[in-house]
């Protein structure tokens, strides 16, 4: 016999849940949010996952909700367990994913009483967070009908504006009374908000007046149809788009390898190569000197294409255009004059220089992590979707191509601390397989990660592991601290490797010292088994900052 909580709140709750599709429930464990886990854990519909730690649960919650592209609901019990939420929380506001935190608390005239596990819950995420709502006990007055409207507006602004809304439940004791019937709640009058988008005779005139045209296409989800215009907008040769793996954007047009071709710009270069109209497309850009690049460069127009944000990043921002890009590029390409410019030209030329020295550098490289991330992005299957931690990883994955594979990684805040959860929440709601790439202290850093059962056994984690936070021995900077400290508070060097903690989670394990058994096991690490699998790749010791300077040098030698 199915038992459901008897608290009306949370029946209202998980009703318009199921009405608005919210089917995903990261649950963590607690009595407060007690009502909730037994609530939503009985009814059919939902997908309830049981993740101990917050924070990782946070992170599972938004890795699913990047595969799923709709919104995930995580509970926990209150007190300093919603706190843990934090980290994830931001990811969420600056990447745009929509989360729904739903935190159980105390009773309002509890907090600030000492009374045990509770904290100012209420409005805890409104510096990162699109909407913050707390409902009335059940006891209050009219509590059905206003939490009612309250969840609506919380889920409504969730799904309109793609980010974190934190939903506060104060629960009154006794938590654990029951029923064995739900009443029958009315459809609810979805009201969600559509925006309309007209392009305006003043952008045609600025597009078609424009002789240096540059698109620039930061972190963003694979979009067909985004794709198909950018390729109509290039064919002719009448923009530069310059992207990024993690733009998820392919054409043999595009400018995919910003760093290797723009890295040991000059000024002069910066006023050779700057354009006029500078378009941008997406969420954060990974590369710090393109960024420099426009900041320098000063285009005399710069639009920013996208629904939520209009971050003014080069310092030039002239047009804030609140749409999608592809309704924009729809309207666009039925107006505008698609001519050939120099423009481009003056890029394609520049870029066949850097890709061939690009592949004579190659062939001096010796066993280190750059060749390893050469290696590794020739060999991994077409249906693998490839998440990469921050800091080197997804640095080193833009100087190599990685086909049409779909990448991901959390640019929203760029930290590295919840990266392996969410490949892991991501691995769970996609029916392609997953692999994480992944440094050594991103990986130990989120270790909880690994910390579930749902883990599909077709997923791969390859840690790069190289004792030590390496991307301090590469940036300019640290080297201007003595070793030691550099050493042991920056870099944190250390001899760990994940031998015992891939046993501990039911994970195969392999390690790779050298590039003959790198080689020799790759092509089986991807075949099918019944655990997941990690490989860990030692290159400890290697030159691995010296070889990646040495790259950027040979990139702008003249020989």
């Amino acid at each position: 016999m199915k038992k459901y909580s008897s608290k009306r709140s949370i029946q209202v709750l998980a009703n318009l849940f199921q009405q608005y599709n919210v089917l995903d429930i990261i649950v963590s464990p607690g009595s407060r949010n007690a009502p909730l886990a037994i609530h939503f854990s009985e009814i059919d519909a939902f997908n309830c996952y049981s993740i101990v730690d917050e924070r990782s649960a946070a992170f599972v919650g938004l890795g699913m909700a990047k595969s799923e592209k709709k919104p995930v609901a995580i509970t926990c019990t209150s007190g300093s367990a919603a706190a843990n939420y934090y980290p994830a929380i931001t990811e969420a506001f600056y990447a745009n994913i929509p989360l729904l935190i739903v935190t159980a608390d105390r009773p309002t005239d509890f907090v600030d009483i000492f009374d045990g596990q509770t904290i100012r819950q209420n409005n805890l995420f409104h510096q990162h967070s699109y909407g913050d709502f707390q409902l009335l006990e059940d006891s209050k007055e009219n509590s059905e009908e206003t939490n009612s409207s309250i969840i609506k507006k919380a889920i409504e602004l969730c799904i309109e504006k793609q980010g974190p809304v934190h939903i506060n439940i104060p629960l009154e004791e006794p938590l654990y009374d029951l029923v064995s019937e739900l009443p029958t709640f009315p459809e609810v009058e979805k009201t969600i908000k559509i925006k309309d988008f007209e392009i305006s005779s003043n952008i045609i005139a600025e597009w078609n007046t424009s002789q240096r045209i540059m698109i620039l296409v930061g972190t963003r989800d694979y979009s067909a149809e985004l794709e198909s215009q950018l390729s109509q907008l290039v064919k002719n040769h009448s923009v530069v788009i310059l992207s990024e793996a993690n733009s998820n954007l392919h054409h043999e047009k595009f400018f995919r390898h910003i760093d290797r071709y723009i890295f040991n710009f000059t000024d002069e270069d910066y006023l050779q190569y700057a354009p006029d109209l500078l378009i941008t497309v997406g969420q954060n850009v990974v590369s710090k000197k393109v960024k420099q690049f426009l900041r320098k460069a000063k285009p005399k127009q710069h639009w920013h294409l996208d629904e939520v944000w209009q971050p003014d990043t080069y310092y030039c921002l002239t047009q804030k255009l609140e749409v999608k890009p592809e309704v924009f590029f729809s309207k666009l390409l039925n107006s505008i004059n698609l001519e050939p410019r120099p423009y481009y030209n003056l890029w394609d030329v520049l870029r066949d220089k850097k890709d061939a020295k690009h592949q004579s550098f190659l062939n001096l490289v010796e066993f280190s992590d750059f060749y390893f991330f050469n290696t590794v992005s020739r060999r991994i299957p077409e249906n693998y979707n490839i998440h990469f931690s921050n800091s080197s990883a997804i640095r080193y994955a833009q100087l190599f191509e990685l086909g049409k594979r779909r990448i991901y990684c959390n640019r929203g805040t760029s930290g590295i601390d919840g990266s392996t959860s969410t490949a892991m929440g991501f691995a769970i709601k996609n029916t392609n397989p997953t692999l994480l790439i992944t440094g050594d202290l991103s990986f130990f850093y989120d270790i909880n990660g690994l910390w579930n059962q749902y883990i599909p056994p077709f997923t791969r984690i390859i840690i790069f592991n190289n004792g030590e936070g390496n991307i301090f021995k590469i940036i300019p900077g640290p080297g201007n601290a003595n070793t030691n400290t550099v050493d042991e508070f920056i870099a944190t060097q250390h001899h760990k490797n994940a031998e015992m903690m891939a046993k501990h989670f039911g994970f195969s394990y392999i390690k790779v010292e050298d590039d003959g058994t790198l080689d020799r096991v790759l092509d089986n690490f991807f075949k099918a088994d019944i655990q997941p699998k990690i490989m860990e790749v030692s290159t400890q010791g290697k030159n691995n900052a010296e070889i990646q300077k040495a790259y950027f040098n040979y990139l702008k030698s003249k020989f």
